[in-house]
């Protein structure tokens, strides 16, 4: 390009004029209102943190990496702020608390219900896991020893138990190590476990379940909640129950099915403390006649009835019938919903108050969590400020990087992101 406009300056030129120009910017306008938040160098590893001024709608700053220091002397070189919206990341109200402790500090409306709709996820998930644990071995047994005895399928079931005791054990570590004070990294780094698994399971009161794909038609998974309520109505017939599921479109075999009532039938299994052998079904699709997940179930558990479709809204019914759980999730989050509307902060004490009382892991855990950030979420419900500007410049910010393939430093970022 630089050669067909016939200039004789080459590119390496440019962008260091470029940077340099950008770098020795000074802006000599006032701010007072700013919105921060994090963008991905490579998502689910690396952040940056990007700075805008929520009242002209532009790019103050970039920085490489995300941390409650760089935020805070950023802030401290520009005294005028008054305000300063953010998401939920614990690093930038630090950062905010020492840089600025004269600003209000704004929690974003669409993190916190984005949080509320991930604790509700994570509720109906543990509700509704997996429904058959793995069977313990005997007391005094262990699993090379009951190849002989019992067969190659209890043989199996032994090493399933057994991986299921390891990855507890590392659950137990990963868990003491948090409470020694490590962080992700490093805990990360020692139990060689991904970052995000280590992330999950530190906010979690107990080991998530495997999540499992969705069971095809070969398996009898697939039609596990019509055969445990008709197993559970007094219909134990293995080959009746075969043909009933095969006129439903099971296309596998009946020896798999066998595998899967020879659980039920036998009274001396060792299941889980806590779980039973037998599933409890989970609830119904009126619309499809198939078990609904917790995915499914957290949208219109969120959704006012009036925003509901007609399938949504008979899916709502059944599930606040089979789910006790999940009545109580959708009053509580009605009346979050009510609140963050009508910006009636005075009620945001008592809601606090009865979601720590619901006796619901995942709604404790948000209450605490807005307890401590509780003066940035009263101003979130009573301030119109949102930090959807911020959001915007992140968007601009992924386009500016993918025309650059990626390659782009954060200098190169900076000068191409920041008004000149």
């Amino acid at each position: 390009m630089i050669k067909r406009m016939g200039m004789p300056t080459s590119d390496d030129t440019i962008l260091r004029c470029l940077k340099r120009r950008v770098r020795g910017r000074r802006s000599e306008e006032t701010t007072r209102v700013v919105g921060i938040d994090d963008w991905a160098w490579r998502k689910g590893s690396t952040y940056g943190t990007i700075v805008v001024d929520l009242e002209r709608r532009e790019v103050l700053d970039l920085f490489p990496e995300r941390a409650a220091g760089t935020t805070a002397d950023w802030l401290e070189q520009h005294p005028g702020v008054e305000i300063i919206s953010r998401d939920r990341c614990g690093s930038f109200a630090q950062g905010a608390e020492e840089g600025a402790p004269q600003a209000r500090q704004i929690a974003d409306r669409f993190h916190i219900l984005q949080n509320l709709r991930e604790a509700i996820q994570a509720q109906l998930g543990r509700a509704v896991g997996i429904s058959v644990r793995p069977l313990l071995p005997a007391d005094g047994e262990d699993v090379a020893s009951v190849r002989d005895k019992h067969g190659g399928g209890e043989h199996r079931r032994l090493i399933r138990v057994a991986n299921e005791r390891s990855r507890q054990a590392v659950f137990d570590r990963v868990r003491a190590l948090h409470e020694e004070g490590r962080n992700v990294m490093d805990i990360a780094r020692r139990t060689g476990f991904d970052r995000r698994t280590v992330m999950k399971w530190i906010r979690a009161d107990a080991l998530p379940e495997r999540s499992a794909a969705a069971p095809k038609t070969t398996s009898p998974r697939h039609f596990e909640d019509y055969l445990s309520r008709r197993w559970s109505e007094g219909c134990v017939r293995g080959r009746r129950l075969f043909q009933e599921i095969k006129a439903r479109g099971y296309t596998g075999s009946f020896s798999n099915v066998e595998r899967l009532f020879a659980k039920w039938r036998n009274p001396k299994c060792k299941t889980v403390k806590g779980t039973s052998a037998l599933p409890s079904p989970r609830p119904v699709d009126p619309a499809t006649g198939r078990s609904i997940s917790p995915i499914v179930a957290t949208a219109p558990c969120i959704k006012p009835r009036g925003l509901l479709t007609g399938n949504q809204a008979a899916k709502v019914d059944a599930m606040k019938k089979d789910w006790p759980e999940f009545a109580t999730m959708r009053r509580l989050a009605m009346r979050f919903r009510g609140m963050l509307k009508s910006k009636n902060v005075g009620k945001l004490v008592a809601w606090l108050r009865d979601a720590q009382k619901s006796g619901l892991y995942a709604m404790q855990r948000f209450a605490r969590t807005a307890q401590r950030d509780i003066d940035a979420v009263r101003n979130a419900i009573t301030e119109p400020r949102s930090n959807g500007p911020t959001e915007g410049q992140i968007n601009r910010l992924k386009a500016l990087k993918r025309t650059m393939y990626g390659r782009a430093g954060p200098e190169l970022l900076r000068a191409r992101l920041l008004p000149v």
